[in-house]
């Protein structure tokens, strides 16, 4: 009798402890099935033409490290500046051209003009922004997605993330410059732009394609003599070493944005697109809130370091010189461009 219960009570106690087990299994597979899932890390590669002590490479910068803190670290941007990986435009062919090896860039938003990108290029119309509070109001309206989006409305394998700027762009020259008249006969550097092409001609000047990788060279060379960019930018590449005379005559607002191609897109899961759209958003207001104070301390180092700055109280002059050109390339999309003019107000 005490035989049996003692073998009753060990099976007792064995049916406790794998009831208990299995109990046990299925909680820790329940708790395991509701977990998030692990994202895939993914790397993508962004390509900046400027050095990263410049307004849009400090952007850069702060764009990476929301990323990848709001990733948790799913996200890495190999952030390669200084144009590592080539100019502006041979970035932009290869992202559009179906190359894998760069998957992010910040562009100006005239360099879509070429790929028929007809609405961004009303950012580049001479003299459309009067102030940065105005091109701020542009890029925080209603409007501004629809211009983010046009390369997907037509066609084009990227999409824009968030807007930036880089400051107005003003003419700087190897020869001193007393006023408008002065760029005459010079041979202005441009891109491969229509627009500056037509404001380079209305100055009376030649314009003069040279890619920006050649550009410190071409100056020192004679090849041209003047080129235009950001004073950032300017600074940044010292082209004041080779072109000293800085004209301040703001003809453009240096609008940019931030673009992704599709194929990259794709292999982010939707968590880690919202990740990307939200530290555009971030890094969009720290743009804004970095640019002038950092344009400011520039001019006051480049004075310092004795370059000539000429100063253009009176737009009138550059305006006439533009007017042909901002009438061509505006009288196609009069409502919308009036819509941005409005913003002013």
């Amino acid at each position: 009798m005490k035989k049996a219960l003692a073998i009753l009570l060990v099976c007792i106690t064995l049916f406790a402890f794998v009831s208990c087990s299995k109990e046990e299994e299925k909680s820790t597979s329940a708790t395991a099935s509701s977990a998030a899932p692990v994202e895939s890390h993914v790397t993508l590669v962004y390509a900046e033409v400027n050095p990263l002590d410049s307004i849009v490479g400090r952007t850069a910068s702060y764009f990476k490290e929301q990323v990848e803190t709001l990733s948790e670290g799913s996200i890495t941007i190999d952030l390669q500046a200084s144009g590592v990986l080539g100019s502006e435009n041979d970035v932009l062919d290869s992202m559009l051209g179906g190359g894998t090896s760069i998957d992010m860039s910040r562009i100006s938003a005239f360099a879509l003009t070429s790929y028929g990108a007809q609405k961004s290029m009303l950012l580049s119309i001479p003299f459309t922004f009067e102030s940065r509070d105005h091109y701020w109001a542009f890029a925080n309206s209603d409007l501004a997605p629809e211009f983010l989006n046009e390369p997907q409305e037509i066609g084009l394998p990227i999409r824009g993330i968030f807007y930036g700027e880089e400051g107005f762009r003003h003419f700087f020259t190897v020869d001193p410059v007393d006023d408008i008249s002065d760029l005459k006969g010079m041979k202005l550097r441009v891109s491969n732009d229509p627009i500056m092409n037509g404001l380079v001609e209305g100055l009376g000047a030649s314009p003069t394609v040279v890619s920006f990788g050649e550009l410190y060279s071409a100056l020192q060379t004679g090849v041209v003599d003047g080129a235009e960019q950001p004073i950032a930018n300017y600074a940044s590449n010292a082209f004041q070493e080779v072109a000293p005379y800085l004209v301040l005559d703001g003809h453009t607002l240096g609008a940019i944005q931030v673009v992704i191609t599709d194929t990259a897109w794709a292999k982010l899961s939707e968590k880690q697109q919202q990740v990307l759209i939200e530290a555009g958003r971030l890094a969009q207001a720290y743009n804004a809130e970095i640019s002038q104070e950092a344009e400011d301390e520039v001019l006051q180092s480049l004075i310092a370091q004795g370059v000539t700055v000429v100063e253009c109280p009176d737009k009138s002059p550059w305006k006439d010189a533009a007017s042909e050109v901002i009438e061509e390339y505006t009288s196609s999309q009069t409502e919308l461009y009036q819509q941005i003019l409005d913003l002013a107000d």
